[in-house]
């Protein structure tokens, strides 16, 4: 058994507005976002221990110093870091992976700066066109701005996204529009029930690929396939369905994994995920997500950091393809971090004389 100590640190789900699913009419839906936290957790930990003799789990809470106590008096080698937001803000997420940074533990998955610039779509924007990334064009309309029709340089259908959200939270029916009226309506809804800004983004019409990478491997390709979807909804992928199992989202929206892709296009969706994947500064393991025009060229729609790696999750699928268990990709993050926790020439004596400082500190 390997003597590193690691540490599984993850946040407490909780909510933190009325409505996640962006519908501004009927029924709030049946939301199994959230399912079987603790078990996922615990499961991890038996797997780990497989290895490694000294495995602890930490969940994290609004009340940050407690949990920076328990770090520092666990003293862990490495930590395998699930913390996505702080009592539902994931604003946070980005500023925990920094606590780590500034205590320097080493830890999985993406630093502090990516996380951030991930989360904002706006600022991924700007980072991908500028290194000649494609991605769909956009506008970004401020917290109660006024939109001008004559000022939209945009092509309809256009679909409108939270700035700051992940999980397709705000993402319904409702989010396509095909007129400005229908905009200014759903941008007004958006507005009042979520606080932030909104980008506005052309709609392509083509096939939605999403390229999982772990370290510098694209995993296969996987697609959504909108074929058995209602013929009235818009073919995108809504909060519905990815967490309401009985919604027609849900059941019309189906993964196709690997995607049926001729191979020069599977060639220039990897390369662009790659390139993507760069840009973006990430490390370790992402999911970047497209859209393709009439014209099959691949626009980069978002690259999700840190991608849930549930065992039925879209990362964990394409990894199944490439021939790697769900325990192949825990090892395998695992061994990203050790390896550079080794590479820092930091003796695991001088890392933890280094956090019993801190924690002295903190006592004092």
């Amino acid at each position: 058994m390997r003597q590193e100590k690691i540490l599984i640190c993850y946040n407490e789900p909780v909510g933190i507005y009325e409505n996640y699913s962006g519908k501004s009419a009927g029924k709030e839906i049946e939301d199994s976002s959230d399912p079987g936290l603790m078990a996922q957790v615990s499961e991890m930990r038996k797997i780990l221990q497989q290895r490694f003799l000294q495995v602890e789990t930490l969940s994290f809470s609004r009340d940050f110093a407690k949990a920076l106590r328990r770090i520092l008096q666990l003293v862990p080698d490495i930590i395998l870091n699930f913390v996505e937001a702080l009592d539902g803000d994931t604003n946070f997420e980005g500023h925990i992976a920094g606590a780590f940074e500034i205590l320097d533990i080493e830890f999985t998955g993406n630093r502090s700066l990516t996380l951030g610039n991930c989360l904002n779509k706006l600022k991924t924007k700007q980072i991908l066109r500028s290194l000649a990334v494609r991605s769909p064009k956009y506008l970004l309309a401020r917290l109660n701005s006024k939109l001008e029709e004559g000022s939209l340089k945009l092509k309809f259908p256009l679909i409108l996204k939270l700035n700051k959200e992940d999980a397709s939270i705000g993402i319904s029916e409702d989010s396509v529009v095909n007129d400005f009226p229908s905009l200014q309506r759903h941008l007004a809804f958006l507005f009042a029930n979520y606080r932030q800004d909104v980008l506005i983004e052309e709609c392509l019409p083509g096939r939605e690929i999403s390229a999982a990478i772990l370290g510098d491997r694209v995993l296969p390709l996987s697609e959504i396939s909108f074929a058995n979807l209602p013929a009235h909804l818009p073919k995108v992928v809504t909060y519905e369905a990815k967490w309401s199992l009985q919604s027609d989202y849900c059941l019309g929206t189906v993964p196709v994994c690997p995607a049926d892709l001729d191979e020069p296009l599977r060639l220039l969706i990897e390369k662009t995920a790659l390139a993507a994947f760069n840009a973006m500064d990430c490390r370790d393991y992402a999911r970047v997500d497209f859209r393709l025009s009439q014209r099959n060229i691949p626009f980069v729609i978002d690259v999700n950091p840190n991608p849930d790696l549930s065992p039925d999750a879209g990362f964990i699928r394409s990894a199944s393809r490439a021939g790697l268990s769900y325990e192949d990709v825990l090892f395998m993050l695992v061994e990203f971090a050790l390896q550079r926790s080794s590479a820092s020439g930091r003796s695991i004596a001088e890392r933890r004389k280094h956090l019993e400082t801190y924690l002295q500190e903190l006592k004092s």
